[in-house]
């Protein structure tokens, strides 16, 4: 008897991750995520249509996975300054665990050749943004942050900055530690955006 659908859905949404992280993008192919999950690659078409369906559904879930490990520095005890100290910890650490995100993010399939890989990531980075400009929100209503800010537009430099300090990670093959860069970035954003 074959696993449940779900439990072999996620399976296949990790061999894509692992192809893509070890490999690149190009050449996560249906027969590669189906050697490295140990199935036929017919099981894989019982699941999704196509590779940009795993694509979108690896996007889709470990965006969702990021905002339940990152919900309590949207909403839990502690101050606004702390708990984003906490965010950019904890989201570099789940990215370094999840090496094929980057890969997916940075590619030509999500910014030319997808346009439905686009659109989910669109979606996560919309949702995790406004959450982000929530809580800059809140530290400013709470002197943590400086009242001049612009919530949203700093939000979206926030945003950058992690984006591009995974894009020089991922071009440099992982070959720092993502998780130590934390600090240094957390500090370079307190600087920014504390009252003067």
């Amino acid at each position: 008897m074959g696993k449940p659908t779900e439990t072999r859905r996620a399976e296949i949404i990790e061999g894509a991750l692992a192809v893509a992280a070890e490999r690149g993008v190009n050449t996560v192919t249906t027969q590669a995520i189906a050697d490295q999950v140990g199935i036929a690659q017919s099981t894989i078409f019982r699941h999704f249509k196509s590779r940009d369906e795993i694509f979108s559904a690896a996007v889709n879930r470990t965006g969702a996975t990021m905002l339940q490990t990152l919900e309590p520095c949207f909403s839990g005890a502690g101050s606004a300054d702390q708990r984003l100290c906490k965010l950019i910890r904890l989201q570099l650490e789940y990215v370094s665990n999840n090496k094929g995100l980057p890969r997916i993010l940075f590619s030509d399939r999500l910014h030319i050749e997808s346009p439905e890989l686009k659109q989910s990531v669109q979606r996560v980075m919309r949702n995790y943004t406004s959450r982000v400009s929530q809580l800059l929100q809140e530290g400013m209503d709470n002197d943590c942050f400086d009242r001049s800010l612009d919530p949203d537009i700093t939000a979206s430099h926030l945003v950058m900055l992690i984006q591009g300090l995974l894009m020089r990670w991922s071009v440099f093959d992982f070959d720092f530690d993502l998780d130590s860069e934390s600090q240094p970035l957390w500090e370079f954003i307190s600087r920014a955006v504390r009252p003067n």
